[in-house]
This record gives C-alpha cells, sequence and structure tokens, in this order.
C-alpha cells in the first residue's frame, strides 16, 4: 500500500461560447497527489491519500470520487476551509497553463497533530507538487519524511507550481529537503530548467543519485523519458505515438504507473530498488510510458485503468 501526500483540488476548464460575454466552466477533480492516488487506485494498487479536504460541495464530491475509486480516506482531515480551484487555460502545445485560488484553502492547513502513526501496510509514501512549499502542510509533510524515510519507500515528484509560489529559492530549498531522503525521484526537464536554470538536467539526476536516491527518472515529454541507476546506469525510452488532445496528468499518470510497477513486481521498497534488473527497469520505463500516453490521447487528468494499458 501507498500513502500519497498532498493537495486535492478542482481543477476549472473555461471555454468560449457563443455569447460575447459568457464562458463555458466545467470544474475537474485534480491536484498531482490526489490524480496520483486515483491513477494507483485505476491500476490495481492499495492506495490512501493524505491532506485536508473542505466541508464545503467540492470537498465532499472530493471525498466521493476519492472513495468511489477506492483510494482510502482515514489520513484526510476536515477543515472548515474553501476547496482550491485552479484555472486551467491549455495551450497551443496542449501544456496547461495554471492560475490558482487557492490562499487560505483547506489543502494547505495540515498539521503536524493530524498526522497518525502509519501501519506496517503502508511500503512507500509519496510527496509532490505545491504541498512541499505552502505552509502549514509544508512543514507537516518534512516532519513525515524525516519521521518514515527509514522505514519506507519515499518517491518524490516536485511538480512546480510557481503561480502558488513564486519563490524560487524556496522551491530549491523545499526540493532538496526532499531529494535527500527519496529513494525514487521523478521530475520533469520543465521543472528542472526552472529549479536549476542553465545546468544539465543529466547533471542534477547524477547528483541526486548521490544521496539516498536509488533511481532518477527524468521526462522530456515528445523525447520520451530517461533513468538514472545507481546500479545500472542511463536508460531510454521514446514517447509513444499517440494524437495528443492535451498533456494534464500526464505527469501524474508517469508516476503512479512507475509506483504501481514496483508493487506488482513486490519491490516497492528501497531494498528492492536496489536490486532491480536491468530488464525491470527497462520494462518499468516503457510501462509508465504506455499509461502517460493514455492519458495525453484524452482531455484532462483521466487517468488509465490497467487493462488500457496492456
Amino acid at each position: 500500500m501507498y500513502l500519497v501526500c498532498g493537495e486535492a483540488l478542482f481543477d476549472v476548464f473555461a471555454a468560449p461560447i457563443d455569447s460575447r460575454n459568457s464562458l463555458n466552466l466545467e470544474a475537474v477533480a485534480g491536484g498531482s497527489p490526489f490524480n496520483v492516488a486515483i491513477g494507483l487506485a485505476r491500476l490495481g494498487v492499495q492506495v490512501a491519500l493524505l491532506g485536508g479536504l473542505s466541508r464545503d460541495h467540492f470537498g465532499h464530491r472530493l471525498l466521493q470520487l476519492l472513495q468511489d475509486a477506492g483510494v482510502a480516506t482515514e489520513h484526510l482531515a476536515v477543515f472548515d476551509a474553501p476547496t482550491t480551484l485552479a484555472m486551467v487555460a491549455v495551450g497551443t502545445d496542449g501544456s496547461p497553463v495554471y492560475n490558482f485560488r487557492g490562499e487560505g484553502c483547506a489543502d494547505r492547513l495540515l498539521q503536524p497533530e493530524h498526522l497518525q502513526s502509519l501501519p506496517a501496510a503502508i511500503r512507500g509514501i509519496h510527496f509532490g507538487s505545491y504541498s512541499l512549499v505552502t505552509p502549514p502542510i509544508a512543514d507537516t509533510l518534512l516532519a513525515l519524511l524525516h519521521r518514515e524515510h527509514a522505514q519506507r519507500l519515499i518517491s518524490l515528484d516536485p511538480n512546480i507550481r510557481l503561480n502558488v509560489d513564486p519563490n524560487l529559492e524556496r522551491w530549491r530549498e523545499r526540493v532538496e529537503a526532499f531529494a535527500d531522503r527519496a529513494h525514487l525521484i521523478k521530475v520533469s526537464d520543465e521543472d528542472v530548467a526552472l529549479l536549476y536554470p542553465g545546468v544539465a538536467p543529466e547533471h542534477i539526476a547524477q547528483r541526486w543519485l548521490g544521496n539516498h536516491t536509488e533511481l532518477v527518472v527524468l521526462t522530456r515529454g515528445s523525447e520520451g523519458a530517461q533513468l538514472f541507476s545507481r546500479q545500472h546506469g542511463r536508460f531510454h525510452v521514446p514517447a509513444q505515438p499517440v494524437t495528443v488532445r492535451d498533456t494534464v496528468g500526464a505527469g501524474d499518470t508517469f508516476q503512479a504507473a512507475l509506483l504501481a510497477y514496483l508493487a506488482e513486481q513486490q519491490v516497492h521498497s528501497p531494498q528492492g530498488l536496489a536490486q532491480m534488473e536491468r530488464a525491470q527497469l527497462q520494462a518499468m520505463l516503457a510501462f509508465a510510458s504506455r499509461a502517460a500516453a493514455v492519458t495525453c490521447s484524452r482531455r484532462g487528468p483521466d487517468l488509465p485503468y490497467r487493462y488500457e494499458i496492456d
């Protein structure tokens, strides 16, 4: 079982209609951690979400969606605060552009006293996105990381959102703090370019391998993905050919597929990562690439079920 930590929110997509002063608005449940949790459940992996939900209508809907998908919700705290809304526009290349309405919202309010003791069934913990930097949840998750990193697989996807916090120095400090304890890091080349302008992404990946990290996966959009292994060196897989509708949720799909593969192979532990064979790593990368292609073929963060990848 995995524990995914961080925000659950609604992405609000706007589309013009014939009336000059009107927009069609479509609200789709999202947030990177929410997506990863749903993605894992759809891939047949036991998963729980840790974070904050609102008592408002949106929060009730998020809770229902999690429960319907089979995501365990006992690690969620509920607050009398609104649900974050992320306004999403899609660029000409299919990439999403976000504008967040989230100050003081429920997903940011998790405090250390909300943390529970974790059962042995939780083999891994995943961190990522703006919950790494927005207080108080950022400090709560850092405390959880320090408490648990020696006992469980730690995975990280920075998933930088400068619309939430434009302070790059804070992002760098927090990403490095989590990367220092992570065993698996998945990061996009766009995020590396934001965090470390002018530095080759491969250099950052190799540096992270010098800590506790066994594997770093670098996603490059249409150029495919690279994997850097402490034991086996570098791998590459090309992007799957697909007609791209948009790329919303593709990175979260890739992350969920990586974790699902580790669970299927029974290597979802720090020791398991270190013992993976070269062929397993290549197969994992290809599996995640196929999963992300499915999401890119449809609108919004509609992550695939296991049968759709095969």
